[in-house]
């Protein structure tokens, strides 16, 4: 095991797929010579060179579209937005060639494409930055949707993610690229559509994803001091979901409390809390409670983001009203 940060696991998940498939390629604002906005691709465009980390213009409509057509004729590629609020201008590519394009032809053309990039609220961006798109991109029949929230996940589920015959929206936070965490030595793949169990526990259950993982397993350690004992569960993949998982825990627990950074309307947490109490509606002691963003565009003021964004404290006080030890 290696201690590495976020972003290098997913440089070389990237490099050695790219080294043992030559169809797979990099493309995307500042990939190339800048090495990344992030510096992910740091070093790829000398390994590689420039026909395989390709910059691109500022045009997501055009350099998704040719993804799109790359992948339908025996190509791989990679496609890197800046940050998914960008991926609006190319969302008709996404949503309407890509998503659709195995269904369409007829089996006839597939579609393997990777479209990565951070997503969410990264500091003082404002509200055209700082937007949560996994439930906008889980919505769409055709896509597989990944949010990875710790370094070797990240590297065993791009990997992949770029294996698979299918386009994958990959998203990331800009707020946990210098994040470290230890990753496996050698080769590894981790399966799409598989959630984690990260901490085990007894009295209620805790799903999230992405970076608002650090807030559900802070609020559960907070927890664990008043004797409290929180599962948590990181679904990783928002599409397909692993349903299972957060239903057997329910199971055992009995409660449910979801974490999600986006706005509340038609939200992952909305669709597990649906499918929770439609399988397992009989094992539930309380009703499941979501702690969510603020339903507005998100503010630049730093006062009014953390008023918006889940916290452990919003979370531990969900907690304590599904265990009904605290009124709403």
């Amino acid at each position: 095991m290696r201690e590495i940060q976020f972003r290098e696991a997913l440089r070389e998940a990237m490099s050695e797929e790219m080294r043992r498939d030559e169809s797979i390629f990099l493309m995307g604002e500042e990939v190339a010579q800048y090495n990344g906005a992030y510096k992910v691709s740091q070093g790829m465009l000398d390994e590689f060179g420039a026909k395989r980390v390709i910059d691109t213009p500022i045009a997501e409509l055009g350099f998704a579209g040719i993804g799109v057509g790359a992948s339908m004729n025996g190509l791989r590629p990679i496609i890197e937005f800046m940050t998914f609020n960008f991926s609006l201008v190319a969302i008709d590519q996404v949503i309407n060639s890509a998503a659709k394009m195995k269904s369409m032809s007829g089996g006839n053309f597939g579609c393997p494409i990777v479209f990565r990039g951070p997503t969410a609220s990264a500091g003082m961006l404002s509200s055209q930055h700082s937007q949560a798109f996994e439930s906008w991109y889980a919505n769409c029949p055709g896509l597989k949707v990944i949010v990875p929230s710790n370094p070797a996940d990240a590297k065993g589920l791009l990997k992949s993610a770029i294996r698979d015959n299918d386009p994958v929206i990959f998203m990331e936070s800009e707020q946990m690229y210098g994040d470290k965490g230890l990753v496996p030595d050698g080769e590894y793949l981790m399966p799409i559509g598989v959630a984690d169990i990260k901490r085990a526990g007894t009295d209620v259950t805790i799903v999230s994803f992405g970076k608002m993982m650090k807030i559900a397993l802070k609020a559960a350690e907070e927890l664990a001091a008043e004797n409290i004992s929180a599962e948590v569960i990181d679904l990783r993949t928002v599409r397909p979901i692993d349903y299972a998982t957060v239903i057997n825990s329910v199971k055992k627990t009995n409660r449910l409390v979801i974490v999600e950074e986006s706005w509340p309307l038609a939200a992952i947490a909305t669709e597990v809390a649906f499918k929770v109490q439609r399988e397992a509606f009989d094992y539930l002691d309380a009703p499941v409670l979501r702690v969510m963003g603020g339903d507005v565009p998100l503010p630049y003021a730093p006062t009014l983001i953390e008023a918006y964004l889940p916290n452990p404290a919003r979370v531990i006080k969900a907690v304590k009203e599904v265990m009904y030890l605290q009124k709403a």
